[in-house]
């Protein structure tokens, strides 16, 4: 979770935790927050109005944290980059019914397996996220600090991943000929 209220990352792709984590290691990450269940709900319009305009408000669920995101829309580049305002809540429930209330309903749910990963120097932050779609490292933080990292663990700029997970799964979900619905275990 970013304190900053603009947000740069990237994903990578990578075969599996286990690989995800030798990178990580290899490039000098050290463990920051143990692996954790999400749960995250996407809210929108009816209309999509968000989900067209390329913003996104989420409800997440890690443990025994609860947050709400707005992310803006993102602007065009190598890596993803877009304001984010983040909120820890206590009563999911209430949050939730407040927003169905001002005409949001959830449209998506993902879940997924997140660690994550700090530096010892450093103003960034790396997440292994384990999906049903495969695993993701993801790198946040600055332009050229993604670069360096990402370069560091072998990857190159044609690796970056700007897309959504919501973008990753109705990807894939095509290319497998399967009905979207949600990204769930």
């Amino acid at each position: 979770m970013t304190h900053s209220p603009t947000e740069t990352e990237i994903k990578l792709a990578v075969p599996n935790a286990r690989t995800a984590r030798k990178l990580l290691r290899s490039a000098g990450f050290t463990l920051a927050r143990r692996r954790v269940f999400e749960s995250n709900v996407v809210f929108d319009t009816p209309r999509l109005t968000l989900r067209r305009a390329s913003t996104l408000l989420r409800l997440r669920r890690a443990g025994r944290l609860c947050t709400v995101t707005y992310k803006g829309k993102p602007v065009p580049g190598k890596h993803k980059t877009r304001e984010e305002l983040e909120l820890s809540v206590k009563d999911p429930s209430t949050i939730s019914a407040i927003f169905e209330r001002l005409g949001y309903r959830p449209v998506f749910r993902y879940e997924k397996y997140r660690t994550e990963y700090r530096l010892a120097h450093g103003a960034g932050i790396a997440t292994v996220d384990e999906t049903p779609i495969g695993t993701y490292v993801e790198l946040e933080g600055s332009p050229g600090w993604i670069d360096r990292l990402a370069a560091r663990m072998g990857f190159g700029e044609s690796d970056y991943i700007t897309a959504s997970y919501a973008g990753l799964y109705l990807d894939w979900c095509r290319t497998r000929g399967v009905t979207p619905g949600n990204m769930v275990f």
